[in-house]
This record gives C-alpha cells, sequence and structure tokens, in this order.
C-alpha cells in the first residue's frame, strides 16, 4: 500500500516523566515524513499523574481509559485515530510507547516498508543508556538480542522479537484481523500471530530501533522489565526466552 496518512498510538500508564520526551521524538519522526499527515494519539490509561496534561500540552490527541490494560489502551487510540483525525481506507497504524524515544526516520522507514507491499513491520528495540547502567545494557545485548542475530544486513534481519514499542501496521490489515485484544501483557505478539496466521506480510527490521526505559518493575506483567530483572547484575541468570515484548 501507499500510505496516504499516519497515526502514532502510545499507550500511558504514570509516565509524566518520560511522555514529553517520547513526543518530542515523535514530533521528529512527523516532521521527517512531511507531507504526510500525523496524527499522534496518547491513550492515558488510569493516569493518576500529569500524563494526560503533559500529552495535551504537547499537541497530542488524548483519549483518556481506565482499565488498566494495554491491550484496550491500544485499541481504543487506535479507535480514536481512525474515527477521526486519520479516517480513511490508507492509514498506516505505527505504535510505540511513552518510555520510549523513536529515531527521526522511524516513519519514514514504516512507509517504505509499506509502499514495498508489506502489511506489518516489526521492530526492534535498544535500551535508553539513561535508564540503564553498562552493565546491565551490555547483557540484555549479549545474552538476548545480539545472540540471536543472523548474518545479513540490518535490513534484511529476520529477528525473532516482537515489541509493542516498535511496531508498524496498515488500518486495513489491522481491522481484518480483529485488532488489539484485551490482554494486560502480549497484545502485540497476539496481534502479530493473528496477522501471520492469515497470510498478510511482515517485515522484521533493525533498520529503524528505538529506545525504551530500562525499568525492573514494569507496567504490565509478563514484560521487557520482567525479562531487564532476570538479566541484572545482581540477579540469578534466567534464560530470557518468552519476553520478546
Amino acid at each position: 500500500m501507499t500510505p496516504g496518512a499516519l497515526a502514532v498510538v502510545v499507550p500511558a500508564h504514570n509516565e509524566e516523566a518520560r511522555v514529553t520526551a517520547c513526543l518530542r521524538s515523535l514530533r521528529k519522526a512527523a516532521a521527517r515524513a512531511a507531507p504526510l499527515p500525523v496524527t499522534v494519539v496518547v491513550v492515558a490509561d488510569a493516569c493518576t499523574d500529569a500524563t494526560a496534561a503533559l500529552a495535551a500540552r504537547a499537541g497530542a490527541h488524548v483519549v483518556e481509559t481506565r482499565g488498566r490494560n494495554v491491550g484496550a489502551a491500544r485499541a481504543a487510540g487506535v479507535e480514536h485515530a481512525l474515527a477521526g483525525p486519520a479516517a480513511g481506507p490508507d492509514v498506516w497504524l505505527a505504535m510505540t510507547d511513552a518510555d520510549t524515544t523513536v529515531p527521526e526516520a522511524w516513519l519514514t522507514h514504516q512507509v517504505a516498508w509499506a509502499r514495498e507491499g508489506y502489511d506489518a513491520v516489526l521492530g526492534t528495540i535498544r535500551l535508553d543508556p539513561g535508564t540503564a547502567g553498562p552493565p546491565l545494557v551490555a547483557r540484555h545485548d549479549a545474552d538476548y538480542f545480539l545472540s540471536r542475530r543472523l548474518a545479513g544486513t540490518l535490513r534484511t534481519w529476520e529477528h525473532p522479537h516482537v515489541h509493542g514499542a516498535n511496531l508498524g501496521v496498515s488500518a486495513e490489515a489491522y481491522l481484518r484481523v480483529g485488532g488489539f485484544a484485551p490482554l494486560p501483557t502480549g497484545e502485540d505478539h497476539d496481534l502479530a500471530a493473528r496477522l501471520a496466521a492469515t497470510g498478510h506480510r511482515i517485515a522484521r527490521t533493525d533498520e529503524h530501533p528505538v529506545h525504551t526505559a530500562a525499568r525492573l518493575r514494569g507496567r504490565a506483567p509478563g514484560g521487557l522489565a520482567d525479562l531487564l530483572a532476570t538479566l541484572h547484575p545482581e540477579s540469578p541468570a534466567v534464560s530470557p526466552a518468552g519476553h520478546d515484548t
């Protein structure tokens, strides 16, 4: 497909310390994607801090939910975007998280994959060096990330990861498979699995990694924070298999 518009959905639960940096990075990515229009929707899910106010001040559309459920929050953000500011059959949906910053080429790379006929793009993450000490970054990269790297270019590496913080999908494919399920964790894996099972073309690329916070206590059970806790230098070594989130 050739996207005619882009919508970025960002679920957030009490992210007042990080949401401004996330939205600043998205503004730069949106400017790089011009003249394509870009709509940013922040879903403030059960927030008790200033997340919603900061997101609105930064120019994002804000949807407030109370379910404390990331799958439902992502779905609500997509529904809001497609019902109004990003309505149309040729919308590309990009997903990230409020504790994450994206590179300037994040959206343009996804658009390039879409124009090549891909229905979805699964990207990779790096730990934000500002939130993770060198030992944790090194252990994450060596034990979990780079150890799975196959020979080839960054663009063609068919990595095994699925991250809601770095995911893109055409609105048509998203709606065809039923969208995000209201899961408290693993909603990204669930969507990717349904896209693959129904024959949609999925690109897996390390071309545009995002930087995400290195938390040891996360917002969603079974997510990245649980993986990082097993990799923490003071924690026993535990196999990270199955924690690609």
